[in-house]
């Protein structure tokens, strides 16, 4: 042990910055893990099987969508869809580089209001990986969600009648060599 107070008062504050300073790097990976279980802030949450329960009532969802500092024109094929609770849906969102070099791009997502993360469960989705679109090049990018029937049984969730899904596209400053996307025909998008 350190026999001189000041030396020992020094050595635990060191330690207390270090812990700091760690704890200020595990935040931001522990947060975005926070809200992906719970659906916190709007996160939406990722599944691998659809919903075997599908109810009679049905929500509408709106589509956004959104670009920062990415050369990309990106929109919703159709901007409302009606679908029932738990029946899984289907939507397109149509990109299209308008610079004249290869850019990738990657999407963050929530859904509005908050509340409704929880319940907004996806299969699959444009977002899940970059997305990189040749010169000029358009794609219709898919996501297949449903809605979750404990919708119906929350207190709080269970008087929503429209949820919001919203994208924004960002630039890839070093993209990942599997940046890729699955192009659909214009004519199937919808």
């Amino acid at each position: 042990m350190l026999a001189d107070p000041n030396k020992r008062v020094g050595a635990i504050l060191g330690c207390v910055a270090v812990g700091m300073l760690g704890m200020a790097y595990a935040a931001v990976p522990l947060y975005q893990l926070f809200c992906q279980m719970t659906g916190y802030g709007g996160t939406t949450q990722r599944v691998t099987k659809a919903s075997d329960k599908v109810l009679d009532r049905t929500i509408t969802i709106r589509f956004d969508a959104n670009v920062n500092g990415l050369a990309w024109s990106f929109e919703p094929v159709v901007r409302t869809m009606k679908v029932r609770i738990g029946e899984n849906a289907l939507a397109f969102y149509r990109a299209t580089n308008t610079s004249d070099k290869p850019l990738t791009g990657t999407a963050t997502f929530n859904v509005t209001p908050d509340i409704a993360g929880s319940f907004f469960n996806k299969l699959e989705c444009f977002c899940f990986k970059e997305q990189r679109l040749e010169p000029g090049e358009t794609v219709d990018m898919p996501v297949s969600f449903y809605v979750d029937p404990s919708l119906v049984d929350d207190k709080d969730a269970t008087r929503l009648s429209t949820i919001t899904l919203s994208y924004t596209f960002f630039p890839v400053d070093k993209p990942k060599q599997a940046a890729e996307v699955r192009p659909v025909a214009k004519g199937e998008g919808g």
